[in-house]
């Protein structure tokens, strides 16, 4: 059973040598570039990887494309903060000598600010499947950021966690919330749920008190804080920057 291995990235440089090593039992990996300028290209293709550009338009559309770059009939999916464990590569082939199902969740473990993340959501993580058989799962194009996908067949679940290192800092987490809720924005008002300041507040507080106290983020320590307080910004600003783009306030002042 022949499997091919995508990874997405830009400017990676610092996270794709990790990612790549962590798979390279897959027959094939393929790197969905987004012209990146870091030097994450000359390190992908230095380890052996196929590099494959593809103009970033929506994280649904990457996904697709690098789908469809894939040549083997089963597809092990991996971004560039995530790592495969040699326990989690044990389990797939073992899954894979006599498959039950065409789409497999696979969990991940967050090791964020010099701890595991146990708790805040954040585990298990059974994000989306990542392990699949070409043609089982195909994502919404029109999605900018957390990308819907459909999945064409039978589902389930592994045990064994890969591992994802999300940000290396607290700066890193700051940079990717502002990306992503600008990204966000752009998909509330393409749905034409609209934005506002007090939406955003109501959303953020929500968003803080599900992750710290129901989803018992305050038992992750400092890195629980963080994460609930990452998710009310990163939800406050998605309102917020949607209601700029709906009203298109002013950028200059008038004259006197």
């Amino acid at each position: 059973m022949k499997i091919s291995a995508y990874i997405m990235t830009y400017n990676e440089a610092d996270k794709i040598a990790d990612a790549i090593n962590s798979v390279l039992w897959a027959d094939e990996i393929i790197v969905a570039d987004s012209s990146s300028t870091d030097g994450t290209i000359e390190i992908a293709e230095s380890l052996g990887a196929k590099v494959v550009q593809i103009p970033f338009k929506t994280f649904g559309q990457i996904r697709n494309d690098a789908i469809a770059a894939c040549t083997h009939d089963w597809i092990f999916s991996l971004d560039a903060d995530e790592r495969c464990t040699a326990e989690s590569h044990a389990e797939m082939m073992k899954t894979l000598e006599n498959p039950q199902a065409d789409v497999y969740y696979v969990p991940r473990r967050n090791w964020f600010l010099g701890r595991w993340v146990n708790h805040s959501g954040w585990y298990p993580d059974y994000r989306q499947p990542q392990l699949f058989k070409k043609g089982a799962l195909t994502f919404d194009a029109m999605e900018e950021v957390h990308e819907a996908h459909v999945i064409h067949g039978k589902v389930e679940f592994l045990k064994e966690d890969i591992i994802q290192i999300p940000f290396k800092d607290i700066a890193q987490m700051v940079h990717k919330m502002q990306r992503y809720s600008t990204l966000g924005a752009k998909k509330v008002v393409r749905q034409q749920k609209g934005g506002g300041i007090i939406k955003g507040l109501l959303h953020g507080f929500w968003g803080f008190f599900r992750l710290y106290v129901l989803k018992l983020g305050i038992l992750d320590g400092r890195a629980g804080f963080i994460i609930a307080l990452g998710n009310f910004e990163g939800t406050f600003y998605r309102y917020a920057k949607a209601a700029e783009i709906d009203h298109s306030w002013n950028t200059q002042p008038p004259k006197r």
